[in-house]
């Protein structure tokens, strides 16, 4: 199975590279199923309904998220009903939504997909380590085939996620800090890994943001609307090739595309 995960979609410029970028992605790598995380889609922070419904039309079957997934207001008509979006697992469990599911591909194959959220340097919420055991063996027991998206700050955290779950899902990778990072590789018990995919939007940006805006902030420390940057438009990455009877990564890629 060719999967395709896209990092963290900012804004509209975000939105923008997906729509020109993916149709060439799906005939080159002949893709089976594509996800991306989209909790920045809606301006730069959040998820509306809209976005969402644009989002899937090109193409997307599962949206992940992270800590801004409550950015906007809108989330909230539509968190219980649209099994496609994800918010962490690891969240309260009286917050609405759904942090795992199992989707199909168009060929009826099953696929679990696992959100996480980290605890070091963002807000405290529930061990990451103890709810992604546990979704495991739920989803488990219908596929072999799982992928991990692990919203988090800190490297080491996410790098233990994947020695943690080395063997037991096909894929973990990392999301959040916009940063493409280049040691992708298969762990030893077959599970392929990524300390972040990326950000798809404007390159010419700091992590998506206007770069006047963030200097403004770093050289004066006041507070500084950061809007949306909008130049050199790319779409990040990885590419997972799953072997369809065991689970476990044959490859991953990164992929950098720009707009041409």
């Amino acid at each position: 199975m060719k999967v395709l995960f896209i990092g963290d979609i900012v804004g509209s410029p975000g939105r923008e590279a997906v729509k020109i970028i993916l149709p060439d992605l799906k005939k080159e790598f002949n893709l089976d199923f594509v996800i991306a995380n989209a909790e920045n889609s809606a301006g730069g922070s959040g998820i509306t309904p809209q976005v969402a419904e644009e989002l899937f039309s090109m193409g997307i079957a599962v949206l992940t998220s992270g800590d801004h997934i409550w950015k906007k207001k809108e989330i909230f008509q539509i968190i219980n009903q649209e099994e496609r979006i994800l918010r962490p697992l690891n969240l309260s469990p009286h917050v609405p939504g759904r942090g795992l599911g199992i989707f199909k591909t168009e060929e009826g194959k099953k696929i679990g997909v696992i959100n996480l959220q980290g605890r070091v340097f963002m807000e405290p919420i529930d061990c990451p380590f103890r709810a992604v055991r546990q979704a495991q063996e739920i989803l488990g027991s219908e596929t072999r085939i799982i992928i991990v998206d692990i919203h988090a700050e800190a490297t080491s955290e996410k790098v233990a996620l994947g020695w943690y779950l080395d063997g037991k899902v096909s894929a973990v990778l990392g999301t959040h800090t916009h940063i493409q990072t280049a040691d992708e590789r298969i762990l030893p018990q077959g599970t392929a890994y990524i300390t972040d995919v990326g950000m798809t939007g404007a390159l010419n940006s700091v992590i998506g943001r206007r770069i006047e805006d963030v200097l403004e902030r770093f050289l004066s420390g006041l507070p500084v609307r950061f809007e949306v940057a909008k130049e050199d438009l790319q779409l990040q990455g990885v590419i997972l090739n799953i072997d369809n009877h065991t689970g476990k990564a044959i490859s991953i890629s990164r992929i950098q595309r720009k707009i041409r």
